[in-house]
């Protein structure tokens, strides 16, 4: 990174609860190597479980009592054996809207649309479910002091909401929207307005650091379009021109900020597995991504 470490943003992609400790894994192993982001980093931006990840970053809490408590948990009895096949439908459905697609715009209304679509079949006492177990899984109920960014989108407009401490809304709601994707559960209803999962606009979000001069970017499917999807692996949402990690790592380069992407390494994607979603994930992610993050500081500090 530069010198300039006084200007330096953390930007935190989604990627399920396999996504969510592989990034605490990966900030843990950096300040056990010696880079501690949690006190470097000026802004944190999160998308998704990103989002989940951005609020432990920002929490104060030390990077190796974050890594403890995630390793620590216990596992969880997993996904049936089905994995992912159950939610098929649904899945269709977003790969459907995606191919239609034929601009970012226009797929996050399409988005928002469908999730306004599917809230007939969840009722509120799923929303307050989802609302609770975000709720128990922050460190604190309030927004940190440090600038940190929630990315959401407005279900109704298709636009993009990027919610901070100044934004009127609290933190469990704005964690609950990010988190809330489409057809997969109720969008989020906050004042009088619902919103989607960040995700909808990109995974990762990584352009939203523009001007600052160095960022680091903690990507969980950063690297994954490189190699085929494994078997009964959902893809993800269609990704429009522009709104890949890659594509928005070197606009930022173009712009001049210095930026290193950490994308999960084949040790790490081994023990992500194929439903990022499933519980059982979170231990094997986290430990793997502290193994890489210790290797990625030379890299962050050459």
């Amino acid at each position: 990174m530069s010198e300039n470490s006084e200007n330096l943003a953390l930007v935190i992609g989604g990627g399920g609860a396999a996504g969510n400790a592989w990034a605490i894994g990966i900030v843990a192993g950096l300040a056990e190597a010696g880079v501690d982001l949690t006190e470097l980093a000026d802004l944190v931006i999160g998308t998704s479980s990103g989002a989940t990840a951005a609020v432990h970053v920002r929490s104060g809490i030390p990077p190796a009592e974050l890594y403890a408590a995630v390793v620590s948990a216990p596992a969880g009895g997993g996904r049936p054996q089905q994995g992912l096949s159950g939610l098929e439908p649904v899945l269709d459905r977003l790969r459907e809207i995606g191919a239609a697609a034929t601009t970012a715009a226009g797929m996050r209304q399409a988005l928002g649309a469908y999730g306004l679509e599917r809230d007939a079949a969840f009722g509120p006492e799923v929303i307050e479910k989802r609302r609770a177990l975000v709720a128990s899984r922050l460190p604190s109920p309030e927004w940190p002091e440090r600038p940190m960014i929630i990315v959401t989108v407005e279900a109704h407009t298709g636009e993009v909401a990027l919610l901070d401490r100044a934004s009127g809304i609290a933190l469990v709601d704005a964690v609950t929207a990010s988190t809330a994707m489409p057809g997969l559960g109720p969008t989020h209803p906050v004042n009088g307005r619902n919103y989607v999962n960040g995700g909808v606009r990109s995974g990762d979000n990584a352009d939203l650091a523009s001007g600052y001069a160095n960022v680091v970017v903690l990507s969980p499917f950063g690297g994954w379009a490189d190699a085929p999807v494994p078997p009964g692996q959902f893809e993800g949402l269609r990704k429009m021109p522009g709104m890949d990690v890659k594509s928005q790592v070197a606009a930022l380069r173009e712009q001049g900020s210095r930026v290193e992407l950490l994308i999960p390494d084949p040790d790490s994607r081994a023990a992500m597995g194929i439903d990022q979603t499933d519980p059982a994930t979170r231990i094997p992610s986290a430990r793997a991504g502290f193994e890489q993050g210790k290797r990625e500081a030379a890299r962050l500090t050459a």
